[in-house]
């Protein structure tokens, strides 16, 4: 005859080990798994990643409206960037390939890293921050894409850049600040 033991609360390792030893069946609920997910949790994440996949699948077809920044764009003095991996939660990760520069060092191609809003009309509002590899500034870019009803894909955006300055006397001209406009490039 086997004995059961049911759990409503999380019972501790020592426990759950001696009741095994003597024989007894542990069950407990799911959401009292100490270190597991509530159930409500794991379903909201489902459901997340299913709307998610629906709406790539649908822009792939043309039957949605999607914000889809993966890809290259072009900006209008010629600086470039590379949108190569984005997840379900609206991040995205890529390279910028700037065509202007304040500095007299090589350019060089440097990282950027962002997020998007998921909406379903296709009018997404986004961000991304760019570490130049070749200067020692940062810049932060907000943006909204447009691109819906077949035409062409364009992000407007404004940025701010901050260089770094050698003291706080000099701080006033360590900030740019300006806008662009990138369309997708074929």
């Amino acid at each position: 005859m086997r004995r059961r033991l049911f759990c409503a609360l999380a019972v501790p390792a020592g426990t759950a080990l001696a009741a095994a030893a003597a024989g007894m069946q542990i069950f407990c609920q799911a959401d009292a798994i100490p270190g597991g997910e509530k159930d409500s949790v794991k379903e909201a994440k489902e459901a997340n990643t299913k709307r998610w996949l629906s709406q790539r699948q649908k822009h792939s077809t043309g039957n949605s409206k999607v914000c889809d920044l993966t890809g290259w764009w072009e900006n209008d003095l010629g600086s470039k960037m590379l949108v190569d991996k984005t997840d379900n939660q609206g991040n995205f990760w890529g390279v910028y390939h700037t065509a202007v520069s304040s500095t007299q060092k090589p350019i060089k191609p440097s990282p950027l890293i962002g997020t998007q809003h998921l909406n379903e009309d296709g009018l997404c509002t986004f961000g991304f921050t760019v570490n130049w590899k070749f200067s020692d500034s940062t810049a932060v870019f907000v943006g909204q894409y447009f691109g819906e009803d077949g035409r062409e894909e364009v992000l407007q955006t404004s940025w701010m850049l901050r260089e770094k300055v050698d003291s706080q006397h000099n701080d006033w001209k360590a900030t740019r600040v300006g806008r662009n406009t990138f369309k997708k490039m074929a």
